[in-house]
């Protein structure tokens, strides 16, 4: 009885990170922005994710004259997983594709940040695609680990 109330605390807590957090999952990087997003952008390649684009935020505000620490975007989509979210509410596709963003902290910290697919599914009041949001959070929880795990653990 102990273990399921510890379980059902533990389970209420981490979706209140996520709530807190505007859905948004943050990893920590052992790698730069580029090497990170050239990582992810790799990896996402090898399972035959398409890529949209990548977009370099902090090149975009040098070229104005306002300093930026490296921020870099990179879009990219399933249509196996993502069309299926777009078939229960369309408006979906304001958050997909998905998109995961590298940028480093004042501290010299870069970090990896992605929508949490469950929060994009409660965003759109979708609650009939529990199976594919499963797929998506493994997914991409397996891709971003091998984009900021450090050499030696990603083996």
């Amino acid at each position: 009885m102990k273990k399921i109330l510890l379980l059902g605390i533990m389970l209420m807590m981490s979706s209140m990170a996520v709530a807190d957090n505007q859905g948004l999952i943050n990893k920590k990087s052992h790698h730069s922005v580029k090497v990170t997003l050239d990582r992810l952008e790799n990896a996402l390649k090898e399972k035959g994710i398409t890529i949209v684009t990548r977009w370099s935020h902090d090149a975009g505000a040098k070229k104005i004259g306002i300093p930026l620490r490296p921020t870099e975007l990179l879009i990219f989509g399933n249509p196996k997983l993502g069309s299926h979210m777009f078939t229960s509410n369309q408006t979906s596709g304001i958050d997909l594709p998905l998109k995961a963003l590298a940028w480093e902290d004042k501290k010299g910290q870069v970090w990896l940040t992605y929508n949490d697919p469950k929060y994009i599914a409660n965003r759109h009041g979708i609650k009939d695609r529990a199976e594919i949001v499963k797929k998506m959070t493994g997914a991409l929880n397996n891709l971003t680990n091998a984009a900021t795990m450090a050499d030696d653990k990603a083996k």
